[in-house]
């Protein structure tokens, strides 16, 4: 062995690549874990995102996404950069690492600045997005989503079943139904003619307190896991730097 190869297999060297190494393989493990997340949070109950005024819910998400794509990329960066001891390959890995870390803490933040709005903006405006636009012209999405809502959450109204008292569909569309056929504990057709506890939801707060509890539980894990992994990327931008200057020392 030369005296170059000896200089550039280091014991601190050699170290450096192994634990950079299994930094790839959990960063690789963390990137699905991120893409995971950003896809669970716009797929279960999406419609439920059309309800929101905001688009801040669902760009968090989209980073996120963007985020695990581009860590499958730089996974194989720094898994070349570190087998073939490139400096070149290192500085770009960096610069890729530092980017998904900027994203991710950039989700990290709209998730918790939207936690802080989120029961503001329910209060007012779910109730006009309910009464006025369900089954509306061109509201389809809007009347999908609140049927859901309600279903699934078993509520009724935004604050309560008595919202729909001034809503543009109760006069014109109802058919004699006090409350959409949605709110029924068992749906039927017309079964909202009875507004009476024993046939509908009556439930303290309304849909809105059951949508802010929905949306707040992904807002957490959607800025746990954004901040979490950040965190681990600087781990991997330590590594980095180590090896790229232990491998500048050594003679060529």
């Amino acid at each position: 062995m030369t005296m170059e190869e000896d200089k550039t297999n280091t014991c601190g060297t050699i170290c450096l690549k192994y634990l950079l190494l299994t930094f790839n393989l959990l960063f690789w493990l963390a990137g699905g874990a991120v893409m995971a997340v950003g896809i669970w949070t716009l797929v279960d109950k999406s419609d439920y995102i059309s309800l929101l005024a905001s688009s801040t819910y669902s760009a968090a998400a989209y980073i996120l996404i963007l985020a695990g794509a581009v860590v499958i990329v730089t996974g194989a960066i720094g898994c070349c950069a570190t087998i073939k001891e490139q400096r070149g390959f290192l500085i770009v890995y960096f610069v890729l690492l530092l980017l998904i870390f900027l994203l991710e803490i950039t989700a990290g933040v709209l998730a918790y600045i939207y936690h802080q709005e989120l029961s503001d903006e329910l209060r007012a405006d779910l109730k006009e997005t309910m009464v006025q636009q369900y089954q509306q012209p061109g509201q389809d999405h809007v009347t999908r989503a609140v049927d859901r809502l309600q279903q699934d959450m078993k509520c009724c109204g935004s604050s309560n079943s008595s919202d729909w008292d001034d809503g543009a569909w109760i006069h014109a569309l109802a058919g004699g139904r006090r409350v959409p056929d949605s709110c029924c504990k068992t749906p039927s057709e017309r079964c909202g003619r009875r507004d009476h506890p024993s046939n509908i939801y009556k439930v303290e707060g309304g849909c809105i307190r059951k949508l802010e509890e929905f949306v707040l539980h992904h807002l957490l894990v959607l800025g746990c896991v954004a901040i979490g992994i950040a965190f681990l990327q600087l781990m991997g931008m330590v590594f980095t730097c180590c090896l790229y200057h232990s491998l500048k020392e050594d003679p060529y």
